[in-house]
């Protein structure tokens, strides 16, 4: 039977998503529990891979299992044998077809900046800080010519494995609020898009913290857009900020 889990988890203490050898991963963590559940090696499929340190409140996953579980008991089994970092939030049987990679049509990705020179312990492990003023203006200025469908080789790792690096951003929305638990202001770089490529909501939140920071103007960002050389200024964000927000499905 084919199952679809919905996942959340805190990156922090994984190194990324895919099964690394003598390493531990999300992946390599659902493997080993589902293997042990059905008494055989089952294959765990993710909507993507998030690199170590990035977090997920919506990963989704796929997995075809031979015994007969409801969705109730699936979770419950999972949940009893990974990490308290991890979490399945609920489970559904889906079609022999659907798999949580190549059914997905689209993603959406939040990038948090504490925009302050204290960060809470509450937000330290889920933002990154940076306590120089940051114009926001310039950054939403900038956001739009981000939106359409580019070539990101600029904004992706160069070892990414790939055939094409030709996305379609359909969404970057930038707001900022006042965080009551973290006595500070937190602002969220909100991406979506039919796929990212590896490093790739990093690098634009780096970029849009170099416009913030008046390092970087627009003409340079659309050059690099344009002819996929990425200028100094963009540099990538640490991955403690990123978090996978949801996976879209038709």
């Amino acid at each position: 039977m084919n199952y679809k889990l919905l996942l959340q988890y805190d990156g922090t203490d994984f190194h990324g998503w895919q099964v690394q050898e003598n390493l531990r991963t999300v992946q390599g963590e659902l493997t080993a529990a589902l293997s042990l559940i059905d008494g055989r090696s089952v294959s765990v499929h993710g909507s993507g891979r998030t690199d170590a340190g990035v977090h997920a409140e919506g990963q989704v996953a796929s997995v075809e299992i031979q015994r007969d579980l409801t969705p109730e008991k699936l979770r419950a089994a999972i949940n009893a044998n990974v990490g308290k970092d991890v979490r399945v939030l609920s489970v559904e049987v889906v079609d022999p077809e659907f798999h949580a990679r190549y059914s997905a049509v689209g993603k959406t990705y939040v990038y948090r900046i504490v925009n302050a020179p204290v960060v809470s312990p509450f937000w330290s492990r889920y933002v990154h800080q940076d306590a120089r003023k940051l114009d926001l203006d310039r950054m939403r200025a900038a956001a739009p010519l981000f939106l359409g469908e580019h070539d990101w080789t600029a904004f992706s790792a160069a070892q990414a494995d790939v055939e094409d690096r030709v996305r379609t951003i359909t969404g970057l929305d930038i707001t900022e609020n006042h965080d009551a638990r973290g006595a500070a202001p937190i602002i969220e770089i909100r991406a979506t898009a039919n796929g990212f490529l590896r490093y790739m909501v990093r690098t634009i939140a780096g970029t849009l913290l170099s416009i913030g920071r008046n390092e970087l103007d627009n003409e340079g960002l659309h050059a690099a857009i344009e002819t996929g050389q990425r200028p100094l200024a963009a540099t990538t964000a640490p991955a403690c900020g990123l978090t996978l927000v949801s996976v879209c499905y038709s």
